[in-house]
């Protein structure tokens, strides 16, 4: 990949540990890979309830690695359970913060003492998963947060604070969710034009001051000061103002991204077969695409987090069968709240010659397919960047978090995507589906599509590529460079 490579005997050591959930492990493996490929020992840190599912989707001997790239687990502090589906976020945030500290000091302290393995020099951690900077500073190490949201999200919640300072959040009755007061435009945010209050991150929407999330974004992004870095899976030319405005505020940016063009540059055929996915893939989607007229399906997947209702997902069904389009939808066995997916029988025999129903697949590879001409998402930030590397334009239904960000920024800003109501209803499920895939307007957002998909090859390219030689400076500047410790 490139002429930084470390061949020194006494190999850095960078453990890496992802939030536990699907969105934040893939960009995480996808970064330890790259450091690995530069000559970094990676230690990859799961939970123990990832790690289970990991086997359960990827096969027993998925995670066996190699003797310089080994996976470990830590608790998480919530009590054993064998579901197979994403743990409860406020749940989750609540308990990684107050009891992962301790056991990941004495994973750090049973690699210092371990004889195979080089002594730890950097850690790389999820930007949610702050409570690594503390160990990371007694070890005397510098550390790294990848915020695996957009630079346009984050920048957003660096700014939960003042919207509570200026009286905006939390919201003072539950209509205002409702009556327009989500429309208050916010123009204050250095870096971010054209947004409103219902384009900053979704856990603003809550009139309780306690709220879980809300206060947990604060904290989390309040620690983000101590971090020696923050890399962030982005490309300079997709979000230059933010990026710009937020490197005056926080620690060194460095946008490194897109990430997959990044790994698909490398050679390391070790690793190739490492996969990621928490629920077990179903090939078989890419065989259908294979007999496929070129950019004429719809994928629909709304990420491993959604939750809908069974009417919603109701309406997205006729929706898509009014459509008359091909399609391949993913739907999760959790996807739909409080029941399973079932969807009616009139559906199925209406869309049984042009429309599949896979329960996950390899996403990545589907979006890069050349059967598919458009992409109906939940705006989620790896989804969003996925469908810009495809070059597929977008229907965005962002369910929660930074997604109404990205959302926002797809439809005005880069112009490859437009967007559902939050109130879901057939008919305009119906005449979107078919403006993205038929309508004049397709046209235009696929053009742009394919020029931010160039911008972002340009970006990972060689040795002049702005994420490539972003990623060589944190190497270099940061993760090489020893640090002293904090008080």
């Amino acid at each position: 990949m490139g002429s930084l490579v470390i061949t020194d005997d006494q190999k850095p050591h960078a453990v890496c540990i992802p939030y536990p959930a699907q969105g934040h492990i893939n960009p995480m493996l996808k970064l330890a890979r790259l450091l690995h490929s530069k000559g970094f020992h990676i230690t990859f840190v799961n939970t123990e309830f990832i790690h289970k599912r990991l086997l359960k989707s990827q096969g027993p001997n998925s995670l066996d690695g190699l003797p310089s790239f080994r996976f470990l687990t830590i608790p998480d502090g919530l009590p054993p359970t064998d579901v197979d589906a994403t743990q409860d976020i406020p749940s989750l945030c609540a308990s990684t913060s107050k009891n992962c500290l301790e056991p990941f000091r004495r994973l750090l302290a049973m690699l210092n003492e371990a004889e195979d393995v080089p002594p730890v020099s950097c850690v790389v951690s999820d930007g949610v998963m702050s409570f690594t900077l503390d160990a990371a500073a007694e070890l005397g190490v510098p550390e790294v947060l990848l915020w695996t949201t957009s630079a346009c999200g984050f920048m957003a919640y660096l700014h939960y604070r003042d919207l509570i300072q200026k009286g905006l959040v939390p919201l003072k009755d539950p209509k205002d969710l409702t009556n327009g007061y989500l429309d208050t435009p916010i123009d204050w945010i250095p870096g971010m034009k054209n947004i409103r209050l219902k384009d900053i991150p979704s856990f603003i929407r809550t009139t309780d001051p306690e709220d879980t999330l809300l206060n947990f974004v604060i904290s989390e992004t309040e620690r983000v000061q101590r971090a020696s870095a923050v890399i962030l899976n982005t490309f300079d030319a997709l979000e230059h103002e933010v990026i710009e405005a937020m490197s005056t505020i926080i620690p060194p940016v460095y946008p490194i991204g897109p990430l997959q063009f990044l790994q698909n540059r490398i050679q390391d055929s070790e690793l190739e077969a490492m996969g990621s996915n928490l629920w077990k893939e179903e090939p078989e989607c890419l065989k259908w695409l294979d007999s496929q007229d070129p950019r004429s399906v719809l994928y629909v997947n709304f990420g491993s987090v959604t939750v809908i209702t069974g009417d919603q997902l109701i309406e997205f069904a006729w929706g898509l069968a009014n459509s008359k389009q091909n399609f391949l939808w993913v739907i999760r066995h959790d996807l739909v709240s409080s029941d399973s997916a079932i969807l009616p029988p009139e559906f199925i025999t209406e869309t049984k010659n042009r429309g599949v129903l896979s329960s996950w697949c390899p996403q990545e590879q589907v979006l890069n397919h050349p059967s598919i001409g458009g992409f109906l998402t939940h705006s989620g930030w790896n989804s969003t960047l996925e469908s810009v590397c495809g070059g597929v334009p977008m229907v965005c239904w962002p369910f929660f978090a930074e997604q109404h960000t990205n959302c926002r920024y797809c439809c005005t800003e880069w112009g490859i995507a437009v967007e559902i109501n939050s109130d879901v209803k057939r008919n305009e499920v119906e005449s979107l589906v078919r403006e993205l895939m038929e309508g004049e307007k397709a046209k235009e957002m696929k053009e742009k599509a394919l020029v931010w998909k160039e911008l972002a090859e340009e970006a990972t390219a060689g040795s002049s590529g702005s994420s490539y030689v972003n990623l060589e400076n944190v190497i270099n500047q940061v993760l090489l460079s020893t640090r002293e410790k904090l008080d």
